[in-house]
């Protein structure tokens, strides 16, 4: 088990860095402190290690434009319709950012530095990160401070975990925005088969926002209980699909683990997933499409997210995301990869 530390950049009297996570079985996992980022997970293969998430050529790459690639994505990352809160008789407005909504904090956690601390056992290698979020940050009230961990052991499983406080009333619903695919760089995920804990999903208005409550995915594309190919999915001409140009939807969770599995036969991997949040909304790399600049390399159906969290809410009462002083934050995910 080894954890190594390299800086590659210092701004405003911060270090930006990379750690890398090494595992006794020859995973790794690359880390930077630039919004808690999982950067690589490199699994060993025929040919050496291989990358099995969308990552950019370089950590410096991260902060030249904001592209979420493994940030921790808050303090909401969802939508908020209009980015009205109602809180009581107090109407808050957040930032109006993506059309006429709220999307991803703002300029949110995910840009910013995060202070480190290394810790090596016998059993696994863990880097907490932390951050203090001021009050008024993107219009959210309360002072936060924020607790990222992520941790590998020897059963090749990443634990991600996010702890966080607050001195005022706020909300609080952020992710890991990682993006997998087993089969490796240059290649899509249509081929990759899905399988999710979930019998009802939430459909979603133009806006890309739930409008009419859940739905049941028995008899619709949705259902991947027993899972299926993603491309067949992808693929079809289902006009939910179609109008997101693939998937972006919530699933909400049965409380069933492993909530997603994602196999790739070609490579003969295994991604499963734990999670202790009650949804998980899973977008499909609709919007890449190989623009010049640091995604050049990224498409269309390149990568699939598994964003664990609270389901987005279709109006301006956020009671479900509400975060209170006093109260603990914790939520927890896992990936656990078998090659």
């Amino acid at each position: 088990m080894d954890i190594t530390v390299e800086k590659y950049d210092h701004q405003a009297g911060k270090d930006y860095c990379e750690l890398t996570l090494t595992n006794d079985q020859g995973m790794q996992v690359k880390l930077l402190n630039y919004g808690a980022t999982l950067e690589q997970v490199l699994l060993p293969g025929e040919n050496g290690l291989e990358n099995v998430i969308l990552s950019l050529p370089s950590p410096a790459d991260y902060a030249v434009a904001r592209n979420y690639l493994g940030g921790t994505v808050g303090r909401i990352v969802g939508r908020v319709r209009r980015g009205q809160w109602q809180l009581g008789n107090q109407l808050i407005q957040l930032p109006v950012n993506s059309g006429k909504n709220h999307a991803h904090g703002g300029t949110g956690t995910d840009t910013q530095v995060f202070a480190f601390q290394p810790q090596i056992t016998k059993q696994s290698v863990k880097v907490t990160m932390t951050l203090v979020d001021p009050n008024g940050a993107n219009g959210y009230p309360g002072t936060l401070k924020m607790q990222v961990s992520y941790e590998l052991d020897n059963q090749n499983r990443l634990t991600y975990r996010i702890q966080a406080v607050t001195d005022q009333v706020t909300v609080f619903n952020p992710t890991n925005h990682v993006y997998f695919n087993l089969d490796g760089p240059e290649t899509t995920v249509v081929d990759q088969h899905l399988k999710i804990a979930s019998d009802y999903y939430l459909p979603l208005d133009a806006e890309s926002l739930p409008y009419r409550g859940r739905a049941a995915v028995a008899g619709t594309v949705f259902d991947f209980r027993r899972g299926k190919r993603l491309g067949d999915v992808l693929e079809g001409d289902d006009p939910a699909i179609v109008a997101d140009r693939g998937l972006n939807h919530p699933f909400m969770l049965t409380g069933r683990q492993p909530v997603v599995t994602l196999t790739s036969l070609r490579k003969n991997r295994v991604m499963r997933m734990q999670t202790t949040a009650p949804t998980v909304v899973v977008y499909t790399a609709n919007h890449f499409a190989h623009t010049p600049g640091v995604t050049a390399k990224i498409g269309q159906y390149d990568g699939v997210a598994f964003e664990a969290q609270v389901a987005p809410q279709e109006g301006s009462d956020l009671t479900p995301l509400t975060l209170m002083p006093g109260e603990h934050y914790d939520r927890q995910t896992s990936w656990q990869f078998d090659f």
